[in-house]
């Protein structure tokens, strides 16, 4: 049986280039804080990193900092804006999106729960935000805007250049969440003129538990693990060498190849797209058409169901999501989708295929061949009936 993978935005396998450089480095035991030689051959290894990691994002290497992935790096910022409105910062509200990942959605109700202001902006039936509304939110009490460059589940592509100038002038810092951009679009901290980011080492072919929070030099930040000077006191803890060096490794890589992976990947998404409005009849195409990531495709099929779906094409050999992966195991239907205005029944019967450097268009040929049965056996089977 053939193993077709399209889940990569929930991860992507690491890079064998990655392997072989965790591999060479496994005994790289030192403490990168230490004096001696060892300590000093670890910290060359996370400096490295850190170099390879300010140049895929165009970035000063003093704004990197290292987290355990793109969660934590996400709670970083939202609870630093905690404690400066604590602390009486003259501005107490953050405005975020109703789109945004599962971590910031959850840490922004935990805020709200706790009597901190935060607003969350609607987006249209593709996904995107109105700069308008940001416009009429923004006010002389925004202390943060945080908005995702593109969606998880949908691929869509928000104008965060924009989004960030109107914060700007308003006075508010902006944050931005990059993880599925970082690796497939090019992403600029000087062009784009954000103050943070967040990125995982495992969306880009790097190993997981390791990614970045970049925070441009001079903005607000507060530690969020004391014990230690390491990150200038803003993360205490013993360095992830291997992990950190991996994800400089993976970096390295994506520089190199950005503008070649994101024509590769929209061509095989083209492919899969119109195999799938051709072969099959009443699909759903969700998210932006062209402002989108180039290796995600978000499609409904209605009266199926998704989990249904996915377990068939998995018994295939074909691996995909429903909905985003944060929400595996819950049969709700997908945030996102709500949030776009998709008709529930038809958010039941979303497929995220998120492809990777790694598909070919033997893969797509493949899933083409198997899925249109199996859409043809879950509606037969679906207990929802195709409205007339």
């Amino acid at each position: 049986m053939r193993n077709v993978y399209l889940d990569n935005n929930a991860t992507t396998p690491m890079a064998q280039e990655v392997i072989d450089l965790m591999k060479d480095n496994v005994e790289l035991y030192g403490n990168a804080s230490s004096m001696h030689r060892s300590g000093r051959d670890a910290d060359t290894a996370v400096e490295w990193a850190r170099g390879e990691i300010a140049k895929l994002i165009h970035a000063d290497p003093k704004g990197i900092v290292f987290t355990s992935g793109a969660s934590e790096a996400n709670n970083f910022v939202f609870l630093t804006f905690r404690d400066l409105i604590d602390e009486g910062y003259k501005r107490n509200r953050i405005i975020t999106t109703s789109i945004e990942h599962p971590c910031i959605q959850e840490t922004s109700k935990y805020l709200n729960q706790r009597g901190y202001k935060v607003d969350f902006l609607s987006v249209d039936r593709s996904g995107k935000i109105s700069l308008k509304e940001l416009e009429e939110k923004l006010g002389d009490d925004v202390a943060l805007v945080s908005i995702m460059t593109a969606n998880n589940e949908i691929g869509t592509i928000q104008p965060i250049k924009e989004a960030c100038a109107l914060a700007h002038r308003a006075g508010a810092y902006f944050h931005t969440d990059a993880t599925q951009a970082i690796g497939k679009i090019e992403v600029s901290v000087e062009d784009l003129d954000v103050d943070y980011v967040s990125m995982s080492g495992h969306k880009f072919y790097g190993p997981k538990g390791v990614g970045v929070l970049y925070a441009r030099p001079g903005v607000p930040l507060r530690p969020l693990i004391h014990g230690g000077h390491q990150e200038h006191g803003f993360r205490a803890g013993t360095y992830n060498t291997l992990a950190i060096a991996g994800m400089g490794e993976a970096a390295r890589l994506a520089a190199q190849s950005i503008k070649e992976e994101h024509d590769y990947l929209w061509s095989l998404r083209e492919k899969l797209r119109k195999g799938i409005e051709e072969r099959i009849p009443n699909v759903v195409i969700n998210g932006h058409p062209t402002d989108c990531l180039p290796g995600t495709l978000d499609v409904s099929f209605p009266c199926a169901e998704g989990e249904s779906i996915l377990l068939y094409l998995d018994m295939e050999g074909i691996q995909v999501s429903t909905g985003s992966a944060c929400a595996t195991g819950s049969l709700e239907p997908s945030y996102v989708l709500l949030a776009c205005g998709v008709d529930v029944e038809i958010a039941h019967g979303s497929i995220r295929f998120s492809l990777g450097r790694y598909n070919t268009e033997e893969d797509i040929d493949y899933v083409l061949e198997k899925l249109p049965p199996i859409i043809s056996r879950v509606r037969m089977m679906s207990t929802r009936k195709e409205k007339k």
